[in-house]
């Protein structure tokens, strides 16, 4: 539950309603709810009164509403890497075949932005939209291994270390270490950590101050390629993250700290 008082708690029933994926009854959400059915309902009432969510009279449903359309989209476009990245990610999945992820950190997890699938698709958890593991997928390893050290260390105290494979690291020390590693060579694997069979290499998208911005990937299937051969796209993967960087930086995302310096320099 969250600390944030009112507006904390109705976030909190507007991601409990979001987790679903569909419409879903009062009764549902009451039985898993940590608030009592009055306060419940009145978040509910406040959050479809100011469009946050939509209530269907004859099934009796919640769902998502247009506003929050609205919003996420607003965040999208101004927030999110997506428009900035799409037209290279196409330009990499068109030149690998493999498939391309992007995505950012969302506080402790990471969150695909966008992807574009590989010319043979295979299954995998990644979707844009969804959030996964940081500790054991490469964009998430990529983007923790640059992290502030304050920074990191608030994140790794919030990752789950689950065993989803026989590969998945599942300690903070056995993480600090692969994340040295990635350091010193600058980009990220993913070896079956999260799902069997799936591989990537990945790299992390920095300004030219060293803030992380976000992650990329080149992602495939032990069925059709080799980490060896996903790890020969390293250098076409740093340069296409330089270049979203580049693009990033000038449009929508400006370093606050050189903002603060600019600031100063004025006067203002």
């Amino acid at each position: 539950m969250s600390g944030d008082g009112t507006v904390g708690k109705a976030l909190d029933v507007l991601d409990q309603v979001a987790a679903y994926g569909r419409p879903v009854r009062f009764g549902t959400l009451l039985e898993a709810s940590e608030f009592p059915k009055a306060t419940l309902y009145r978040f509910l009432q406040t959050l479809t009164n100011q469009g946050m969510l939509a209530y269907e009279p004859e099934r009796q449903t919640y769902s998502l509403g247009v506003r929050l359309v609205r919003l996420a989209h607003a965040a999208w476009t101004q927030s999110s890497l997506a428009p900035i990245a799409r037209p290279f990610l196409d330009q990499l999945s068109s030149e690998t075949g493999h498939t391309v992820h992007l995505a950012q950190l969302d506080n402790a997890q990471v969150l695909y932005v966008d992807k574009r699938n590989a010319a043979q698709p295979i299954e995998m958890y990644s979707d844009a939209g969804k959030v996964g593991p940081a500790y054991c997928t490469g964009v998430g390893k990529a983007m923790l291994a640059f992290l502030r050290p304050e920074e990191l260390a608030r994140v790794i105290a919030q990752q789950s270390f689950h065993q989803f494979t026989e590969h998945t690291y599942t300690t903070p020390e056995a993480l600090r270490a692969e994340l040295e590693a990635i350091r010193h060579r600058g980009y990220a694997f993913d070896r079956e950590e999260h799902e069997p069979d799936i591989i990537c290499v990945a790299q992390p998208i920095l300004t030219d101050r060293g803030r992380v911005l976000g992650a990329m990937s080149i992602t495939g299937s032990l069925k059709t390629a080799s980490l060896e051969q996903l790890e020969t796209w390293a250098p076409r993967l740093a340069r296409t993250a330089d270049a979203i960087a580049v693009e990033a930086q000038a449009w929508r995302f400006p370093d606050s700290n050189q903002q603060n310096t600019d600031l100063q320099n004025t006067g203002t």
